[in-house]
């Protein structure tokens, strides 16, 4: 059996999402509504989702819609049937009545539910339609999300679980998890109780919403919206939904129900309609005062807001030991959180899981933590550990451990999949050599680099560890959610206010000849990027032999935000790129003005499909929709390529002062329309310098140490400006670009 053909019923923002994941992979799906017209609204939402639930627009003619009443029959002759409707189980029912007189002999059917039980939802079937029947439960959103747990029983039919995981693997690259019946799975019963326990904490503690993110974030390998903010995106009101279900599933012993209880500062906004994001604000808000946009934050004793507050805990890397070690009130408070979420998790061991690596893979998937409960134990310390934590009564799976008397006891990571990844093929690294910023693990074969700064933003130790590991073929892949997220602008601007111009130029510099080497080493070098490459990221990846990209991808060159042009080799890239198309055979200037257009209006692209028609990806590169397989597919690359040879050398003929007075045309255009202002204007003269090729002309040819040159020249003259340095520093502040 094939899967050809999903119905999906229910086109909420769940049924929705599934469909164009499902339309991504190629798969025709029909996606039914009670009325037809809901779910053309639907279509229309998939179109206009930002960030696009599409990998491209046209992905959208796989998606057909109709209404329950009138199309009911495409049930017939599907493969996969997905119930997405309401959580009401009396309506659930009623569809799986109509599913099961309908559906195909052998079809699979599956709820999308995160709170129903699978026997509650399955009462009512016979035997036979048990068989065919679970639960897939996707995070939202759907395309981003990599956590898919498939929530089986006895009676299931192994062999279609099996195929559904291996389809839901290979065609939607998902992280399939297969779970037992127990209330919220894996990834919720652990991750709504990690949130509830750093509220009601910091509660407790009498710390602020600002302070008790600021910890439970990014300090403990936790996206950066901690826990107030993210209880404000997925909605006050929906987590109050959630925690009744649990209270309501869980045993009246289970440790979870101590925090299942209502917090009255939640009763009070979710009643004067602070819902979150989608009401008035929650436990943030953004108020106008003299016509600016101020971020507020509550007060939890006072219940009022006040101007948000930035807490710098002064941490650069994730250190658990030493966070938890911390003599003030962040530590404690840290020790209190995590110290409870591995008591809980290891509890639930094996009631829940008999793999307790599936536990920390269910919170990387699904709640994009770093490190799962049993991770953060292992980065702790065994020894550290019980020396703080006291009593560990009826913990078992604790007990055991402690007995054994060794410190390390993780065995093996990401044991849900078969596939070969970075996690899995460091156990078997020959030598690992490192520094502040990157990794190099040492195979027989071939060599990896990978990043480990905040975002993995580039530095002078960055470019260190990919020029020491070009010795052998190289991998350039990360297991962190981005690739890159450009140079690090924080350690260029220590630089900066030590007013020490010539670190940022030997930086700079050494950025450029790393790339160079990228580009012209005798071994090949593969870029495996998945999540943001942006700026300096980009640069590495258009100067890498090959790329093996994710499908989830952010690519583009976006220094001009900043007040800078990119100076590691983009616009030298990017412009050859240009210059190979067939516009630019009859027109010396197409190239020029198209690259002044991408890299001048900091243009990007949210998939490899729309990163083609800029040039950010070449005919050198691959598309690999499951985040695990692209390790495996570099390394079939470099197996298949042994005798690749270095690309030719760049060498241009452009038209220097030509080119610059149509760009400068653009620029005035631009300024008149108040579309750019003085420092834009300035910026994309010395952008427009760079691309025409500088002082010259078409009867000169410029090579590519030129080029570097002339980025160089530019990106220093920039740099050494106040203004660029003001939205520079403005943009580490606040996230958001400064216009000036």
């Amino acid at each position: 059996m094939n899967i050809n053909k999903v119905v999906v019923i229910g086109s909420g923002t769940m049924g929705s999402g599934i469909a164009a994941h499902l339309c991504n992979a190629n798969i025709p799906v029909v996606l039914l509504d009670l009325k037809t017209d809901i779910a053309e609204k639907a279509k229309e939402r998939i179109l206009k989702s930002r960030p696009p639930l599409l990998f491209e627009e046209s992905k959208i003619d796989n998606l057909k819609t109709g209404n329950i009443s009138d199309d009911f029959e495409n049930v017939s002759d599907a493969d996969w049937i997905i119930e997405a409707v309401v959580e009401r189980i009396d309506i659930k029912h009623n569809i799986y009545d109509q599913i099961f007189k309908k559906r195909k002999k052998n079809s699979i059917v599956s709820s999308n539910t995160s709170t129903i039980p699978l026997k509650v939802l399955s009462k009512k079937l016979s035997d036979s339609d048990k068989k065919d029947f679970c639960i897939t439960h996707f995070f939202n959103p759907v395309r981003y999300m990599g956590l898919l747990e498939i929530v089986r029983e006895q009676l299931n039919d192994k062999n279609k679980i099996d195929l559904l995981k291996n389809f839901c693997e290979s065609k939607l690259g998902k992280g399939v998890i297969l779970c037992g019946d127990t209330p919220g799975f894996l990834g919720n019963r652990i991750g709504v109780y990690a949130m509830q326990i750093a509220m009601t904490e910091a509660i407790k503690m009498n710390l602020s919403v600002e302070e008790a993110d600021a910890v439970f974030g990014r300090p403990m390998g936790i996206p950066k919206t901690g826990v107030f903010a993210l209880y404000d995106l997925i909605g006050i009101d929906l987590m109050s939904d959630v925690l009744k279900s649990f209270k309501k599933e869980l045993s009246k012993n289970d440790e979870f129900q101590k925090v299942t209880e209502d917090i009255p500062i939640i009763q009070k906004l979710i009643e004067t309609g602070y819902t979150g994001r989608k009401g008035k604000g929650g436990f943030y808000r953004i108020n106008k005062s003299d016509g600016k946009k101020i971020l507020e934050a509550l007060d939890l004793n006072k219940n009022e807001y006040f101007p948000s507050k930035k807490i710098d805990l002064q941490i650069k890397k994730i250190n658990l030991l030493e966070l938890i070690n911390r003599n003030d009130k962040y530590g404690k408070y840290a020790w209190s959180v995590i110290s409870k979420i591995i008591l809980y998790s290891s509890s639930l061991v094996p009631q829940i899981t008999k793999e307790y690596n599936d536990i920390d893979e269910a919170l990387r998937l699904g709640f994009n933590w770093s490190m799962g409960p049993f991770e953060m134990l292992e980065s702790i310390g065994l020894e550290n550990f019980f020396s703080k934590i006291g009593n560990i009564d009826k913990n078992s799976f604790l007990d055991n451990l402690k007995k054994k008397s060794s410190n390390k006891f993780y065995d093996e990571r990401q044991k849900y999949t078969n596939i070969e990844t970075l996690a899995k093929i460091k156990k078997s690294v020959v030598k690992k050599d490192k520094n502040e910023s990157a990794e190099i693990f040492r195979f027989n074969d071939f060599n990896i680099v990978e990043f480990n700064t905040k975002a993995n933003a580039l530095d002078y130790n960055s470019m260190d560890a990919l020029m020491k590991a070009t010795d052998k073929p190289l991998i350039i892949i990360n297991e962190s959610m981005q690739f890159s997220a450009g140079v690090n602008l924080n350690y260029v601007m220590e630089f900066i206010q030590k007013k020490d111009l010539k670190s940022v130029e030997k930086f700079i510099k050494y950025f450029q000849e790393t790339c160079k080497h990228l580009k012209y080493c005798k071994n090949p070098v593969i870029s495996a990027p998945s999540g943001l490459a942006l700026g300096g990221g980009e640069e590495v990846l258009l100067q890498s032999n090959y790329v093996v990209s994710h499908t989830n991808i952010v690519m583009g060159l976006v220094e001009t935000i900043v007040g800078l042009v990119p100076a590691g080799g983009g616009c030298k890239e990017l412009l050859w790129r240009w210059t190979q198309s067939s516009q630019a055979k009859n027109d010396p200037d197409f190239a020029p003005l198209k690259v002044f257009d991408i890299i001048g209006y900091a243009k990007t692209a949210s998939s490899p499909h729309e990163a083609k028609p800029l040039l950010f990806l070449d005919s050198n590169h691959e598309v690999i929709i499951n985040r695990n397989n692209l390790l495996s597919s570099a390394r079939a690359f470099i197996k298949n390529n042994k005798d690749l040879s270095t690309p030719e050398q760049c060498k241009f003929k452009l038209s220097g002062e030509q080119a610059r007075k149509k760009m400068q045309k653009i620029l005035d255009d631009l300024y008149d329309s108040k579309k750019i202002l003085d420092h834009g204007m300035e910026v994309g003269k010395e952008l427009a310098y760079v691309l025409s090729g500088g002082d010259t002309d078409l009867s000169k040819e410029i090579n590519e140490d030129q080029m570097y040159k002339l980025e160089l020249n530019s990106f220093m003259k920039l740099i050494e400006t106040e203004k660029t340095q003001n939205r520079i520093i403005h943009t580490l502040k606040t996230g958001k670009p400064l216009i000036n």
